[in-house]
């Protein structure tokens, strides 16, 4: 009989805490570590061990998990001071949830491969808190295959889909496209639901009269109640994070000539959605900016 992996879980917030909690469900002995430890003591009350720093729980895990808000956060979390690659044995796994910019990732990679032996693989995910709580999330990976194969099996204790892209660097440019459709669709969707209300119909029909016709969708069924009834919370994601990953979707078209008009005038509402109600905003509020056409 195989004996399971240890797993690390480094990043316990929105995302990271549902998801370990599913890895603890299956019986994995679990080692998490978040920057405010108090986002941490859920998962220690019901059996994981909590880690000293990062280098702690890369030093306990055959797979270390990493769930953060950004590029600069995955770096530190990685190469700063007690960071993963201090702690890193080799012949293990790091797998980055967290969704950031692909040639960052790349040559983060390629750095913690070569001072440590430790495999990257890149692993943003689809599907918000109640995919990450269901378990029904879409994870798309960049990384060496051998390496995506060893930790499949237990990816998909999270996840309803796990699918390799391509080398390091294309689960996060898989990642920017599905943020290329979410985005838009959001902005879309706000646009549709304001017309609906100011021409005086009922926009909380949407989904049910457009179900089974071209303009269905997940989203459509999901975000548009949401953001006629003002139902913000639980916040499906923060305006920060859909801004930061629409502008990556910039920077990255910038370096491959690919025209993205429509995703640059979704990131300016996102920006001024931000500047209106802070970057811990509901993304779903983006349809507050249209009701200013009704004063």
């Amino acid at each position: 009989m195989t004996q399971q992996p240890t797993l690390g879980y480094i990043g316990t917030g929105l995302m990271g805490l549902p998801m370990s909690a599913r890895l603890l469900a299956a019986g994995f002995d679990l080692t998490v570590w978040n920057r405010t430890a108090t986002k941490a003591k859920p998962l220690v009350d019901v059996g994981a061990a909590m880690g000293e720093n990062p280098a702690d729980v890369a030093s306990k895990s055959d797979v270390v998990f990493l769930c953060l808000t950004d590029t600069k956060a995955v770096q530190e979390a990685v190469f700063g001071d007690n960071g993963v690659a201090s702690g890193a044995r080799k012949g293990s796994v790091l797998v980055d949830f967290s969704s950031i910019q692909p040639d960052a990732t790349r040559d983060m990679a390629e750095r913690l491969k070569a001072e440590t032996g430790m495999d990257w693989i890149d692993a943003p995910v689809s599907g918000g808190v109640p995919g990450a709580e269901a378990g029904t999330l879409a994870i798309m990976a960049g990384g060496d295959q051998a390496a995506f194969d060893r930790v499949e099996d237990v990816v998909l204790k999270m996840a309803a889909r796990f699918t390799l892209m391509g080398p390091s660097g294309a689960g996060q440019t898989t990642k920017l496209c599905n943020q290329v459709i979410v985005g838009c669709t959001m902005a879309v969707l706000a646009e549709a639901a304001r017309l609906a209300t100011n021409a005086g119909v009922d926009a909380t029909r949407l989904p049910e009269a457009l179900a089974g016709g071209f303009a269905d969708s997940k989203p459509l069924q999901i975000f548009l109640p949401r953001m006629v009834n003002a139902q913000h919370e639980p916040p499906l994601g923060h305006v920060y994070t859909m801004l930061k990953d629409l502008d990556s979707v910039c920077d990255l078209a910038r370096s491959c000539t690919s025209p993205v008009p429509f995703t640059a005038m979704a990131a300016e509402q996102f920006r001024l959605l931000s500047g209106r109600g802070g970057n811990e905003a509901d993304a779903l509020e983006i349809y507050k900016l249209s009701a200013a056409s009704k004063l």
